[in-house]
């Protein structure tokens, strides 16, 4: 992450992301942002191991999946349905290559905010780890108009394409009442579920978002 709002702006542009992923060293992630599979296995113990079995083949999207070791460690699990995009053509084919053996993951070039691809109502599990927070920049009390915009093309997107039973799981290190206006955007009609993340033994929290949509 930038130390200054210059750099954060860079993040949502996948020039910068390009020339990250492709200083790529073998398995090792490049950039994997904020918390490894490891470190989130016991959310997903609760919101998606014991809701979603695998053999119910639930359809797992990715979104702004990077070199991030969760798609691989959901497939250990038994989740063979998963679809990784990224706006990052670098990192999509450096993926693609790398895992090439694994059937059940799908890595794909898209911009999260135009997912016309994806039909509506046709994903289980959506899953966020840091991509929305890269589109964030300058003050969080009054966002600029660029990060309201490209974050609300984006939760609606995500909106579009859950199913009425889907959960979108979204992973931040940002504070959550900074965040719940920009996922309450207009054309979503959410119920949120907030979660403090980790073991109590760091003073730096991450929270873990489940939503859903209300019926």
């Amino acid at each position: 992450m930038g130390s200054s709002d210059e750099e954060n702006e860079r993040l949502a542009r996948p020039e910068f992301w390009d020339q990250r992923y492709a200083q790529a060293e073998g398995d090792r992630p490049t950039h994997e942002w904020f918390r490894t599979f490891s470190d989130l296995e016991s959310f997903f113990d609760r919101r998606l191991f014991n809701t979603q079995s695998p053999d119910a083949n639930p359809r797992i999207l990715h979104l702004g999946s990077g070199d991030s070791d969760v798609p691989v460690g959901l497939w250990k699990k038994g989740y063979r349905n998963q679809l990784c995009v990224d706006f990052s053509t670098v990192v999509v084919d450096l993926m693609s290559q790398r895992h090439s053996g694994m059937e059940g993951i799908e890595w794909k070039h898209a911009d999260v905010r135009h997912l016309e691809d994806l039909p509506e109502k046709s994903i289980d599990i959506a899953f966020d780890k840091g991509t929305l927070d890269a589109m964030i920049h300058g003050s969080p009390w009054s966002p600029p108009d660029d990060v309201k915009e490209n974050t609300s093309q984006y939760i609606r997107e995500v909106y579009r394409i859950l199913k009425d039973d889907g959960v979108f799981l979204y992973v931040t290190y940002r504070q959550p009442h900074f965040i719940r206006p920009l996922l309450n955007c207009d054309g979503t009609d959410w119920e949120i579920e907030t979660e403090v993340l980790g073991d109590g033994t760091s003073s730096f929290a991450y929270h873990g978002f489940a939503l859903t949509k209300k019926s």
